[in-house]
């Protein structure tokens, strides 16, 4: 190993919330070094949210069209596959991360490409693609952002057959003729919903009863239906009990529990997400290898004064926005501790508690009808012994939404905590659903009195009318 080279901190891993956390502790005079062993950028930037939403949104702009009356019949033909995959390719940079270094060293980052491990108190090990050694040391603090990829359960056959996880297919260059996903939440039903549009014919096989288990099940209900009406296959209580391919480039056989048998030219296997934390020091530091890294409010180690984990890697909440939130939150704490800011902030809602994790986690799920929700679901806040009361309305009988799509349909619901008469979760699927949800984030997030939010008057015609639907549906 060479010579420690000192920052003040170090962060292991340049997804968005690494990337995050130099911006906040760099803004506050801090040196930092970045340790990345792919693209600077992360999973979010090349091989999820970036190329999804891309593939996505000319799926979702030609339905809405079709329901309009005078444009349907202009998007009556195909989707024309190659410019949606060159608008893609662009928007992850065709997978090379040169912007994103740029932006790194023009606010003054130090960025050390290759893999990082923890090497004791304070300090990570890099071995760079060409066989260097380097030695961080960092005088305040060390950040693992490593993330997390994608679960290949343990099938048989599963391995040898090369399925798709999430990064095939958000990077894939043509549509298989038949797509076989395997899974329910977000991945499978986003996939499902660009690639059926784009020309394959798709089966979703759901081990459990519905999409989207973790939103009010209406959400994954409506979703399922429109994959149905699109073409797809839709099964739910369903799971493979083996898998096997035929040869390197032939067809996929998937076997299902009970002997049936299905075939598709490629399977996606959307079955959730595992920590990167197998083979980065963490036993240097006292801690298990492998696992997910628990965190408190502040997202610093118990135990270890100087060990931050933000984004995936601490299983807070998946979500890029709340890696990022999450980042923004240890960087003010990095730099608060590093001036002797005291006591920190770190009460609920305070400037140095991720408190959104549990109480105002935002969602939005690019499918047609897009679904998106914040905060509890009913039966969440049941379960956690609120007293409350669900308010429902039919989405599509708002006037705006009713100019915005013909034959619009989607539904609202809000979980009212009946004690304090604030939201605890709001949630809402339809065309152009997305775009109601941080109204109702921050509804959530400031605990806005029922009362108060009476005098928050939506615009005339606009799908946002739903909200004055839902508080007299409340008021009686």
């Amino acid at each position: 190993m060479s010579e420690a080279v000192e920052y003040d901190v170090v962060v292991l891993g340049g997804g968005p919330a690494g990337e995050n956390v130099v911006d906040r502790t760099r803004a506050a005079g801090l040196s930092t070094a970045l340790v990345e062993s792919e693209l600077v950028g992360g999973e979010c930037s090349y091989w999820a949210c970036i190329p999804s939403k891309a593939l996505l949104r000319p799926v979702l702009a030609r339905a809405d069209a079709r329901r309009v009356p005078g444009l349907a019949g202009a998007v009556a033909g195909p989707l024309d596959a190659e410019a949606v995959f060159a608008h893609r390719d662009y928007w992850t940079g065709n997978w090379k991360d040169d912007g994103q270094i740029d932006w790194l060293e023009s606010v003054g980052a130090h960025v050390y490409r290759g893999h990082g491990r923890l090497y004791g108190v304070r300090k990570v090990a890099v071995t760079s693609p060409e066989g260097e050694h380097h030695v961080l040391s960092a005088r305040h603090a060390v950040v693992v952002a490593t993330g997390t990829r994608a679960v290949i359960p343990d099938l048989p056959g599963l391995a040898d057959a090369r399925p798709w996880t999430s990064r095939e297919a958000t990077s894939a260059q043509a549509a298989p003729g038949r797509l076989l996903i395997v899974g329910g939440s977000v991945v499978a039903a986003e996939m499902a919903t660009a690639w059926q549009a784009l020309g394959s014919r798709v089966t979703l096989l759901v081990r459990g009863s519905g999409l989207l288990p973790r939103m009010e099940p209406f959400a994954g209900e409506l979703v399922a239906d429109a994959l149905r009406e699109a073409g797809a296959v839709v099964r739910t209580g369903v799971a493979v009990e083996s898998v096997a391919r035929d040869g390197s480039t032939g067809p996929v056989t998937v076997v299902l529990e009970g002997g049936e048998t299905l075939e598709g030219d490629e399977l996606l296997m959307a079955t959730g997400r595992t920590p990167r934390t197998e083979d980065i020091g963490l036993d240097t530091v006292g801690l298990a290898p492998g696992g997910w890294i628990a965190v408190d409010d502040s997202c610093r180690v118990p135990g270890i004064d100087w060990l931050y984990a933000v984004g995936d890697v601490n299983h807070r909440a998946l979500l890029t926005h709340q890696g990022k939130y999450q980042a923004r939150i240890a960087g003010s704490v990095i730099a608060d501790r590093v001036a002797g800011t005291t006591p920190l902030d770190n009460g609920r809602w305070g400037a140095h508690a991720a408190t959104a994790d549990t109480e105002a986690l935002p969602q939005a799920v690019f499918t047609d009808p897009e679904a998106a929700s914040v905060g509890l679901t009913l039966a969440e806040a049941e379960r956690a012994g609120h007293r409350v009361r669900a308010v429902d309305h039919d989405l599509g009988k708002v006037s705006g939404a009713g100019l915005y799509a013909d034959g619009y349909r989607g539904r609202a619901r809000m979980v009212v905590d009946l004690d304090r008469e604030i939201l605890l979760g709001v949630t809402f699927v339809g065309p152009g659903a997305a775009e109601l949800l941080h109204a109702a984030t921050i509804a959530v997030a400031g605990e806005v009195p029922i009362d108060r939010l009476w005098h928050a008057v939506p615009a005339f015609p606009t799908i946002s009318e739903i909200w004055l639907r839902l508080l007299e549906e409340y008021r009686g």
